[in-house]
């Protein structure tokens, strides 16, 4: 496995809405469309971004901030990324290089 392994992060929030779909089951049904080795939808706490908008769970509604992890080869991640460029609600999207320790006999192969 020559290819750099790295992680994707799409931060979004729990309100944000693609039509009648959550932006987050929007990306992680894309992701696993484009077989993508992982993905995992995560939802935090407390959070704010460059509005300073604070984002928690409220007594009448929800709006966490949410974290989509996408772990493959930058290559992929990378064409991924194109893909998304039609859904609105995404805020920051990282890519970093990350060491898989475990689980990569089958996970990056072509596909």
């Amino acid at each position: 496995m020559n290819e750099p392994i790295k992680l994707l992060r799409i931060y979004t929030d729990e309100a944000a809405y693609v039509g009648d779909r959550k932006v987050y089951e929007v990306i992680a049904s894309r992701a696993r469309a484009a077989k993508v080795a992982g993905a995992t939808v995560l939802e935090a706490l407390i959070g704010f971004g460059r509005s300073a908008h604070l984002h928690q769970r409220h007594v009448l509604e929800s709006d966490r901030a949410v974290v989509i992890e996408i772990v493959d080869r930058e290559d992929r991640l990378r064409r991924f990324v194109t893909q998304l460029a039609d859904v609105g609600g995404i805020g920051l999207m990282t890519l970093e290089a990350v060491e898989v320790v475990r689980g990569a006999d089958r996970a990056f192969a072509d596909g």
